[in-house]
């Protein structure tokens, strides 16, 4: 039998037929598991919302889902009303109790209507910008409640679904709820198919919906008593023992999944184990390499057939005992050996030790000068005694001794060095920082300590001047010159620029008589600029000026104070390397100009209310540009010369030269331009080819013609208006014929 076994090369067929079997079952529980995995999780999700919903329910009256309900809550939070304000329709309608039949019908019917909001007309302005500019995230029906209700005959005589329907009596919506419902829900209830082929407008008890026009409905994806769907009512107790019921239909599915996936698992683990044994089976070529039972068996006899010799034969045990017994005593006198011939190695080596430690100590003692040296003896010992203590100096532990007490000394000493380090690093950095403050008082001196001597000079010499004596003129200097200097240039730059806001107002009030366009004026505006540079460069200048009046003497003129100055006056005057950027800096920070954004803005005349605002021309026509150029160019002349709309300065000189007038705008704009500078009284110079004569001769005293025949000799011609109107009238042409001639 046995050798039969051995023999074997191949595993048997069964095996590997047991194999594959295992390994395709494995794959059908796999698949099992996935699905039945996927569905545990759709169901656990819908159990969670289901719970979500029946919480919600619980908190409240109304049958409106939770989800419509959050947004609702959205709206209000954002508006910052109550929702009391917003109803839902469906919180204040319900099936009466004596048509609880007809309540599935009316539930499918009324569901969309039920779930849109309320919005009383006060409120509808706010509600719209809302929703306009909000994500809701799903679907948002409100209605416009307005102070009219829709004029709809009641019809009690008739059974349509709009009777069957309660409205709540306290609700403020009521009388346009009533009208709506009437015009939406005139519905014939019909309890016969005849009856509902005869009606325009009809519903069935299942749900089937008929309209005017020849529209017939029924929405079958929901069972039609499912009251989860219900959202009429102002009571949810019929609502939440339904969902409760399907809560806990969904927790036993749940559980019968879960247990199923826990049976698959346990399957599922049992076949990989099966598949993990049939592998390692699959590694033997033949049964011997693992056929242990009979090399156990094997063993066995000989064990026997051993003992049996043995106890056959006295003599054969008396000698074999005898020689256990020669054995353990070689053995023993073995290790007795051993450990005599150590230990008299060792005696040995240290007899040859200290015979050549007593040499090199009678050697040092010949060679050293014990006097001289004694005086080292005391000191050495009391360190001894700090480091090794009280322990006993043999021959043997000297050399260790001497290495403790080498190692302590040459920590000590690191130590000490590094404290030296440390304290010249602290030194040169001192040296270092002290000529970056001083850079030409110390331009000779060196960073290290060796140069130490120049550094204790300087201070003898800054001791022997007493420059602490000098610290109240040096106040008082501070006070009556810097500081108040650039208290002074601060005072001036505001007067500028309160100077450019009254100059803006002036000019203002000029513009709002401008009719810009029909009902509007433009108006300037001077906002605060932009410029990061500019406004650090006034927060800069406001602190050094910060407690100048009405703090206490040291922060009006304290050494900070001064430096916040310091850095200034640098930037104006231009620091190393960098001079030409400081100019540029300097030239537009104070400036007071650049101090202001400035922008028109047109207005109505009406209430002043802002119609447009121009911070540039930018997606404006051409005709639209011109017409603002001109506005902004007749301010910026009646800010240069002080001008006030139609406040006319015979003495003052006003002269203004426009190059190529008018020569591409429009007729409209250049008449509007020169109206513009006749208000303003404006001494006008128009320089222009030949261009829009028309419009300009209305507003021209003079004239004065330019030709230049060949374009080597000019000829200039002086007319007035008058004489200029004479001679294009009695030539047909105009006033330089003459001149041309």
């Amino acid at each position: 039998m046995y050798s039969d076994f051995t023999n074997q090369k191949e595993m048997s067929p069964p095996v590997l037929q047991s194999r594959d079997e295992v390994s395709t079952r494995e794959v059908e529980l796999q698949n099992q598991l996935t699905e039945t995995s996927v569905e545990f999780q759709r169901r656990k999700e819908e159990h969670a919302l289901l719970a979500s919903e029946i919480q919600s329910l619980k908190s409240r009256r109304s049958n409106i889902p939770l989800a419509q309900l959050s947004m609702r809550d959205q709206l209000c939070a954002g508006l910052k009303v109550s929702t009391d304000m917003m109803p839902f329709a469906g919180e204040l309608l319900q099936v009466r109790e004596d048509e609880k039949d007809w309540e599935g019908a009316a539930e499918r019917l009324c569901h969309n209507f039920a779930l849109s909001i309320l919005v009383p007309d006060k409120h509808y302005a706010d509600v719209a910008n809302w929703v306009d500019r909000t994500n809701v995230k799903g679907r948002l029906v409100y209605f416009r409640v307005r102070n009219t209700r829709r004029r709809e005959d009641m019809d009690l005589s008739r059974q349509i679904l709009a009777n069957k329907l309660s409205i709540k009596s306290d609700s403020e919506l009521f009388d346009w709820l009533e009208g709506e419902i009437n015009y939406r829900f005139r519905h014939v209830c019909c309890d016969s198919q005849d009856q509902f082929r005869r009606e325009s407008r009809a519903i069935t008890r299942a749900g089937q919906v008929k309209s005017p026009d020849d529209k017939h409905e029924k929405d079958d994806r929901h069972r039609i008593d499912d009251r989860s769907r219900y959202v009429l009512g102002w009571t949810n107790k019929a609502k939440i023992e339904t969902l409760e019921a399907n809560l806990k239909n969904l927790e036993r599915l749940i559980g019968e999944l879960g247990a199923t996936i826990g049976t698959l698992q346990t399957e599922r683990t049992q076949l990989s184990e099966k598949l993990n044994a049939i592998s390692k089976l699959e590694e033997y070529e033949n049964f011997g390499e693992i056929d242990w039972q009979s090399a156990v068996s094997e063993i066995t006899r000989l064990e026997e057939e051993r003992r049996h010799l043995e106890s056959a034969s006295d003599v054969l045990k008396q000698l074999n005992e005898k020689l256990r017994e020669a054995v353990a005593r070689i053995v023993e006198l073995s290790e007795q050996r051993d450990v005599k011939s150590d230990k008299c190695s060792k005696t040995e080596q240290k007899k040859l030790d200290a015979e050549t430690l007593a040499a090199q100590t009678k050697e040092t003692l010949h060679t050293s000068d014990l006097e001289k040296q004694g005086e080292y003896f005391d000191p050495i010992r009391s360190m001894q005694i700090a480091v090794l203590g009280d322990i006993q100096i043999t021959i043997e532990s000297c050399e260790s001794r001497e290495r403790e007490m080498r190692e302590f000394l040459q920590n000590q000493i690191d130590a000490e060095q590094k404290k030296i380090e440390r304290l010249q690093e602290k030194i040169v950095a001192a040296m270092t920082k002290f000529k970056q403050e001083f850079p030409i008082e110390t331009q000779d001196f060196d960073a290290n300590v060796e140069a130490s001597g120049e550094y204790e000079k300087m201070l003898g010499d800054l001791q022997s001047d007493d420059l602490p004596r000098f610290l109240a003129r040096f106040k008082q200097l501070l006070n009556e010159n810097t500081i108040r200097e650039v208290a002074n240039f601060q005072s001036q730059l505001m007067a500028y620029r309160e100077s450019i806001k009254e100059r803006i107002g002036k000019i203002n009030t000029s513009l709002k008589e401008i009719k810009y366009n029909e009902g509007r004026y433009i108006s300037l505006e001077a906002l605060p600029t932009l410029d990061v540079e500019i406004r650090d460069f006034q927060v800069e200048l406001r602190a050094c000026t910060e407690d100048t009046f009405t703090g206490s003497e040291e922060q009006q003129y304290s050494e900070a104070k001064f430096l916040q100055v310091k850095t200034i006056i640098e930037r104006f005057r231009g620091r190393e390397g960098q001079t030409d950027i400081d100019k540029k800096w300097t030239a537009r920070v104070t400036d007071v100009r650049n101090w202001f954004s400035f922008a028109a803005s047109e207005r109505w005349k009406e209430d002043d209310s802002e119609h447009e605002h121009y911070s540039d021309s930018g997606g404006k026509s051409g005709g639209q540009k011109e017409k603002l150029a001109y506005t902004i160019l007749a301010a910026s002349l009646a800010y240069q010369f002080g001008l006030e709309l139609g406040e006319a300065k015979s003495r003052t000189f006003r002269f203004v030269v426009i190059d190529e007038a008018f020569g591409r705008g429009s007729d409209d704009s250049a008449q509007y331009g020169l109206k513009l500078f006749e208000q303003l009284n404006l001494q006008l110079l128009v320089v222009t080819p030949l261009q829009k004569i028309h419009i300009i001769e209305p507003f021209v005293s003079n004239v004065g013609f330019v030709h230049n025949d060949g374009g080597n000799a000019s000829k200039l011609r002086n007319l007035t208006i008058e004489q200029y109107h004479q001679e294009k009238q009695r030539n047909g042409n105009w006033a330089g014929q003459d001149l041309q001639n």
